[in-house]
């Protein structure tokens, strides 16, 4: 086995990634594959961090237009994430690897705040550290929370699991016709509203000089050959 190329990233995986084959909620046989993976790169000696979404529970956007306050419908979210972060605590734990829940908000009696170094030091120990509840604050995306933890923490490098393998020109369900782009600048996903991330978490990792992979989380393996180096999904930098 090659040795990992990055010594510290952080895996955005969305609440969707959980659902695997069932309409809502948690998959516990996906819960399970995509824990393993996280427990196999850390085996290997990087640490990693991991933000989660909650879209598989609550979305608050999606509450929002249905009419809730944007603030409450936010706040729910952010409890969502904490659900599946506390999950996938449960699944490394469970393989023999240790991990720790840290909150944006306080829910003391289930997760740790989030103390920038002390979230570090867990990283430095092996342990797989799981943000939840976003930023804390309403009308910011967990997109927006994984970059700005990645660069609070010192992250080599932010992984944005998706659903297909990259960045590509149009929606590759609806157009099998568009292709896929092995690299990208942050300012071409701008200009060109590429959709892969939201915009202040693009402009995050840009104004901070933080490489972002898009890569496929469903495809098994690929997570480990992005972090041996290998040429997985999209690489989106400043150059």
């Amino acid at each position: 086995m090659s040795a990992p190329r990055y010594k510290r990233i952080l895996v955005k995986l969305s609440g969707e990634a959980l659902l695997g084959d069932v309409d809502y909620g948690i998959d516990p046989a996906m819960l399970r594959r995509v824990a393993a993976e996280l427990v196999e790169v850390s085996a290997m000696g990087v640490e990693i961090a991991v933000v989660l979404g909650g879209g598989n529970i609550f979305r608050g956007a999606g509450l929002a237009r249905a009419g809730m306050d944007r603030v409450t419908a936010d706040q729910m979210g952010m409890l969502a994430t904490v659900i599946n972060s506390l999950a996938m605590q449960d699944a490394v734990e469970a393989l023999g690897a240790h991990a720790r829940v840290m909150s944006a908000i306080h829910i003391n009696e289930v997760a740790e705040d989030f103390v920038r170094r002390r979230a570090i030091r867990h990283l430095e120990k092996g342990r797989v550290v799981i943000f939840a509840a976003g930023t804390g604050n309403p009308f910011f995306t967990t997109d927006s929370a994984a970059s700005l933890r990645a660069i609070e923490i010192g992250a080599d490098l932010l992984l944005k699991a998706t659903k297909v393998n990259g960045v590509y020109s149009d929606d590759p369900v609806k157009n099998p016709a568009a292709s896929r782009y092995e690299k990208l600048s942050f300012d071409r996903v701008l200009d060109d509203r590429l959709g892969v991330m939201d915009a202040t978490a693009i402009v995050l990792c840009r104004d901070n000089r933080l490489p972002l992979r898009v890569f496929n989380m469903n495809t098994p393996g690929d997570l480990l050959r992005v972090v041996r180096g290998e040429n997985v999904g999209t690489l989106v930098t400043n150059e």
